[in-house]
């Protein structure tokens, strides 16, 4: 243990976080012990819910804080590969919740789903711990490669079902929802910020298998508290009909052959590349042929969707250089005092927890005054921050010198502009998808906007793997260099964006909406089954419906 008189900025985070954590958890086990069925005015089963999911992104965001320094520094692959294999292991997360959604809609039911996809997680955290020697050439990087695949068909099990449950504990009409989930939001935010802080800070100062373990034992924690909390689910998330033990197993079969198709996939990147690329296509021309089939105005509005949809690869394949490039410039080429550089990611969920309620506030006093920017608008909007994060980024560090560390203040104005982006986009296409869409199109249409995420991070990847220039290595220059060229790039996007928005809008046909049932202002969310972005849903103005997974992604 250091002497408290030696401790640096980044042991103050670290303690900081414990204190929090532990906070967390003496209010969670004071919840538990209550007597009451409904403790602070909800079901105990909400509050089970919010701390399993806690756990869980506690583990995720911990392990995506320090996985480009791994792949780098222990892995021994060149900066251009560790990007390309970041943003191939990001976008998987982000398909395979297709295959857990539809086994549980038809098949498992959520809880089995996510206790499945729970246990996966854990063992590929607990695989992540077996560092082996190092480099590329130690037979051990297989265990790696399959903790990687466990963790891609473990997330989709889980992320795509445990925000249904929490749905499934109120009715349509109960008037508590929006507050249930605004409460499991802040589940999602917080151990996001701790597990990223603790496990970087563990894995960083004192070893791999210290931050990976600990990722690991909080996915544990998440799944004992899921398991012991079954009684309080009062039988949301059970499976739609009764399931024999050997058709559960099969199931279970499938989920284990995702596995081997991901251990190859996350491998081969531009196999995977190819494969998303052209599926990606196939899909946006598929939902554009079906909206020929559509009547004039529901037609446009599937114009509009594809228009928002289109947008996604550009916004999210610049955003997501946060956990690679990102994440190695701040390591190498800022003044940091102490602090470890994957400590630098909680700065986006500790962001979105304190301005979502501003933007919430911001859009209803817009609206009331009839300000407040259209869909397409707001896209605009946040394509111009995130290329004006790019250009402070580099247009400040240009200006202290190349040869001279960056000032962290930089990277705080960076991760300020790039959520800022990402409350003016993520909450509204979730929004905008399920508005727009007909009920009968719903889930393709939410499964869309999730695919062309999934592609934005395999655009992440690309870009993060072009910082690298042409011998793989990272210069300060060459990553300054491809950061402003598209920044620059972001804000001729976003001027094109919004020179058309008034068009998008007429085609959204805002005027004519109507619920499909007026006595139930949810109705169709039930439909979605779909999860929100990594940060950015703030249930205040848009809020989810079973499926959405507001906050962090």
């Amino acid at each position: 243990m250091k002497d408290m008189g030696l401790w640096n900025e980044g042991d103050w985070i670290a303690a900081i976080a414990v204190v929090v954590l532990g906070a967390f958890l003496v209010a969670g086990g004071m919840i538990a012990a209550s007597r009451k069925p409904e403790p602070l005015g909800h079901p105990k089963g909400l509050y089970m819910l919010f701390f399993a999911e806690m756990w869980e992104r506690f583990s995720y965001y911990g392990m995506r804080a320090i996985l480009i320094f791994y792949l780098t520094q222990h892995w021994l692959f060149s900066d251009a590969k560790s990007n390309l294999i970041y943003g191939a292991y990001t976008s998987l997360v982000y398909i395979t919740p297709v295959l857990g959604g539809y086994l549980a809609d038809r098949y498992l039911g959520q809880r089995r789903a996510v206790l499945f996809g729970g246990v996966l997680l854990a063992l590929g955290h607990g695989f992540m711990a077996v560092e082996g020697v190092g480099g590329q050439d130690d037979p051990t990087i297989n265990v790696f490669w399959l903790a990687l695949a466990l963790i891609i068909v473990g997330s989709g099990f889980l992320k795509a079902n445990i925000s249904v449950m929490v749905g499934q504990l109120y009715r349509l009409t109960d008037l508590r929802r929006d507050a249930a989930y605004t409460i499991f939001y802040m589940g999602i935010n917080v151990g996001a910020a701790l597990g990223t802080i603790l496990v970087a800070y563990l894995g960083q100062t004192i070893g791999w298998s210290y931050g990976f373990g600990l990722a690991g034992i909080g996915m544990i924690a998440g799944l004992i508290v899921f398991v012991l909390g079954k009684k309080v689910l009062l039988g949301a998330g059970e499976a739609p009909a009764p399931l024999a033990r050997a058709k559960e197993f099969t199931l279970y079969g499938i989920g284990l052959a995702a596995v081997a198709v991901m251990w190859v996939l996350v491998q081969y990147q531009n196999i995977m590349g190819v494969l998303v690329g052209v599926s990606g296509v196939a899909l946006l021309l598929y939902v554009l042929y079906e909206s020929f089939k559509l009547p004039k105005e529901p037609r446009e509005r599937m114009f509009a969707i594809l228009f928002l949809i289109a947008l996604n690869p550009l916004f999210w394949g610049l955003f997501e250089q946060a956990g690679g490039s990102m994440n190695l410039f701040t390591d190498r080429f800022v003044e940091r005092g102490g602090v470890p550089a994957g400590i630098f990611q909680s700065i986006n969920p500790i962001y979105i927890i304190l301005l979502a309620p501003l933007f919430a506030g911001l859009w209803q006093m817009l609206a009331k005054r009839g300000l407040e920017p259209s869909a397409p608008a707001k896209f605009g909007l946040a394509l111009a921050q995130m290329g004006l994060a790019n250009l402070v980024l580099v247009w400040g560090a240009e200006a202290y010198g190349i040869a001279a560390m960056t000032p962290v203040f930089l990277v705080f104005m960076y991760y300020l502009f790039a959520t800022t982006a990402e409350l003016c986009l993520s909450p509204v296409g979730l929004s905008a998808m399920n508005r727009l869409a007909p009920s009968f199109m719903a889930s393709l249409i939410m499964g869309a906007w999730f695919y062309m995420t999934a592609v934005g991070n395999f655009v992440a990847g690309k870009i993060g793997e072009a910082t690298g220039g042409h011998d793989g290595e990272m210069s300060k220059q060459g990553l300054l260099d491809i950061y402003e060229l598209f920044g620059w790039v972001s804000i001729g996007v976003a001027v094109a964006v919004l020179a058309f928005s008034p068009i998008v809008k007429r085609w959204m046909h805002l005027d004519t909406l109507r619920d499909a049932n007026p006595d139930d202002d949810l109705e169709g969310r039930s439909q979605a089954g779909f999860e929100a972005q990594e940060a950015g849903m703030h249930p205040a103005t848009n809020p989810p419906g079973p499926g959405d997974e507001p906050g962090r992604r």
